[in-house]
């Protein structure tokens, strides 16, 4: 891990983190104050970046790569709550809010660069910048909302409409997904999930 403004490749990964949607209408003057505040870590496939039931929070600013919450019970059965990639962004910001230990993980679905900043900085700058933190908890809303539905979908689709949800919904991630991914999200199996893609129902 090390710090965005003393990274070799800088001048690039700012060029990548001022296209994420959250942060595009950010001035110079407000880069200048969040920029020190970010550093920049690289994960490998699997890797975990946030833990289910931990209490140290951070935010992530995604600039290559794909992240999914998975939220897992006793057993160790795991449920995948969404993905997101590049110019998107991962928080436990519902849960530092409310004061409890994050209720999901965040992994590496992919190799992964991303820029973060704990939440206690994030949360400062936020409260410096009103228009922003209105913006950021109304995407967090809608993330939170979007989880929703798609846990009322596993259980209200069948097959072919959980991809056709996906599909309308999260086109450029399908060919960018392992197809194991992919069938866990959609509670399917790998081999239903071959045989829809057999029938056209998702991209070969």
């Amino acid at each position: 891990m090390t710090s965005l403004t003393r990274h070799p490749h800088a001048s690039l990964l700012r060029q990548q983190l001022r296209r994420n949607f959250l942060l595009s209408d950010l001035g110079e003057r407000d880069w200048a104050a969040l920029e020190p505040m970010l550093s920049i870590v690289e994960c490998r496939k699997g890797e975990p970046l946030e833990c289910q039931g931990a209490v140290t929070m951070e935010q992530y600013f995604i600039l290559d790569g794909i992240l999914k919450r998975v939220v897992s019970n006793p057993e160790g059965k795991e449920m995948i709550l969404r993905f997101a990639g590049e110019q998107e962004f991962d928080t436990s910001y519902a849960a530092w809010r409310l004061g409890t230990p994050i209720p999901f993980s965040i992994r590496a679905v992919t190799p992964v660069r991303a820029a973060k900043l704990s939440m206690e900085e994030w949360v400062g700058f936020l409260d410096r910048h009103p228009s922003l933190k209105t913006r950021f908890e109304f995407e967090v809303m809608k993330l939170m909302s979007e989880v929703m539905a798609h846990t009322i979908t596993l259980h209200l689709l069948d097959a072919p409409g959980r991809v056709a949800r996906f599909m309308r919904k999260h086109r450029e991630l399908v060919d960018r997904l392992p197809k194991k991914e992919l069938a866990s999200y959609l509670n399917l199996s790998p081999e239903t999930l071959s045989r829809l893609k057999q029938r056209g129902k998702i991209p070969a």
